[in-house]
């Protein structure tokens, strides 16, 4: 089994990255996505959200990363496909599943669905601009708002050249509502195409992964929101290890707190933090408690003071 670290943006920083990469058997993780318009982008963009690019484009315990590209002109897409690689991406993934309003209305992400002609273009240029020992995947939903339309965007995909195609197994319009999820599409799909495919959607835990497997018959598997409620769900899934107990959930917020933060790490900690906190109150509900302590703080130091004062209760 492959169990991948999905991008969010906004949330999934390298950061982030490092910190869960660190404690957890991941295969493979994604960035946030490189917003592409009309231009080609000078190596501060890539290197500002993929700072693992300057370290032969892995984590520092060694999990290889993909630079993924967002955009909706080929021509575009592959230069800075270009781009990426020169600076030394693993691999390049194609964005036509951000869901955000922002991206859609300017033909970007999901948007892309209504178009499988634009997306075989895209995935075309750009698997024509790297060298083939840069893999080119795509990451898409199962439609705008049909899902029989994934037959066909897969196919538009596949066509192109792409190495690898992950499958968010919802439409756009389904949103992140997990009565929505629809594995039977990613098995008619794996029936039908030869590329290989990556699941993605509602995998929680373990048996959620296992499920997954027996519903779709793909053993690689994408997590995303679930890896900031369970901190090493990458090893829930892939070992069946047991969730990360509270007290170890702590200390790592605390560490967190040691790592590098370019720019004001006074701001930056203080808002991740609250934002891993309320991701981590879908699992734990002692996070509701640590979460009042320090929502009111702005910056880092009276939070990290808050947190050991916390753990050191908990012993």
């Amino acid at each position: 089994m492959r169990v991948i670290l999905g991008p969010m943006e906004g949330v999934l920083d390298h950061l982030m990255r490092e910190i869960l990469t660190d404690i957890n058997d991941y295969d493979l993780c994604v960035t946030e996505f490189v917003r592409v318009t009309d231009r080609i982008l000078p190596e501060h963009v890539f290197t500002r959200l993929c700072p693992e690019l300057e370290t032969s484009s892995f984590t520092k315990s060694g999990t290889p990363v993909h630079v993924q590209l967002l955009g909706q002109e080929p021509n575009w897409m592959a230069e800075n496909a270009i781009q990426a690689a020169q600076y030394g991406a693993k691999g390049i993934d194609l964005n036509f599943g951000c869901p955000a309003r922002l991206v859609n209305r300017s033909k970007g992400g999901a948007a892309l669905l209504k178009e499988p002609e634009q997306i075989h273009k895209i995935v075309k240029a750009c698997r024509e601009a790297v060298s083939s020992d840069i893999p080119v995947s795509a990451k898409i939903r199962l439609g705008w708002e049909n899902p029989d339309d994934c037959f066909e965007i897969v196919d538009a995909v596949e066509n192109a050249g792409a190495d690898e195609i992950t499958i968010h197994a919802r439409t756009k319009m389904g949103g992140y509502k997990a009565s929505e999820i629809k594995w039977d599409y990613i098995k008619q799909i794996k029936q039908k195409s030869s590329i290989p495919i990556i699941a993605n959607g509602e995998i929680w835990n373990y048996q959620d992964g296992q499920d997954c497997i027996e519903a779709t018959g793909i053993d690689s598997l994408m997590v995303c929101r679930g890896a900031f409620n369970v901190p090493n769900l990458g090893n829930v899934v892939k070992y069946n290890h047991q969730s990360m107990q509270w007290k170890d959930v702590v200390a790592l917020l605390l560490k967190y707190s040691q790592y590098e933060m370019k720019g004001d790490k006074g701001l930056y900690y203080p808002n991740r933090v609250k934002q891993w906190l309320g991701y981590l109150r879908n699992e734990y509900d002692q996070a509701n408690t640590l979460f009042r302590e320090v929502r009111t703080f702005k910056t880092a130091s009276p939070i990290v003071d808050a947190i050991k004062k916390y753990q050191a209760e908990l012993t």
